[in-house]
């Protein structure tokens, strides 16, 4: 059974898709306790990055909203839909536009932490006490001659 993605971008200022994301990210918020932001602040951080968008017959299952800077604010793949490469495609359309890519993610959550290794990101620097709930973060960046290398080689598994 072939499986239909398709591709949709919400520039800055646009947050055709905020709902949808908003949901996902909720729905993974309650499965796995990650993705803790409140609403108001996912919403203005949404509407001022490019959100890049996956969707399978017109079913969110992924996103990426990135800064400017290259920055990952959000990146959310739906649990039943991990595996397929929505994480790394993600990534490769951020890093299309940038010379490198950042992010935090939490210093407990072990599949991010594996998620971002397995694609070449590095570990910076621990911030204890980053999120809002006390949590720590790992700031970790991608970047370098070898990004785009890298990561279109993932794309085109």
């Amino acid at each position: 059974m072939s499986i239909n993605v398709e591709a949709r971008t919400d520039p800055p200022g646009d947050a055709a898709h905020v709902v949808e994301a908003w949901d996902l990210k909720e729905r993974i918020r309650r499965e796995e306790g990650v993705l803790q932001q409140r609403r108001g602040f996912f919403t203005d951080a949404y509407r001022r990055s490019t959100t890049h968008l996956l969707y399978e017959d017109d079913a969110l299952v992924a996103f990426a909203s990135i800064r400017r800077d290259g920055y990952v604010l959000f990146l959310a793949v739906a649990p039943d839909c991990r595996g397929r490469g929505y994480g790394e495609r993600l990534i490769a359309d951020a890093a299309a536009d940038h010379r490198s890519i950042g992010c935090h993610a939490r210093t407990t959550n072990e599949p991010a932490l594996g998620f971002y290794d397995h694609l070449g990101f590095e570990v910076i620097r621990r911030i204890d006490g980053y999120y809002e709930d006390g949590g720590d973060a790992y700031y970790l960046k991608l970047g370098g001659q070898t990004l785009r290398d890298r990561l279109s080689e993932f794309v085109r598994r």
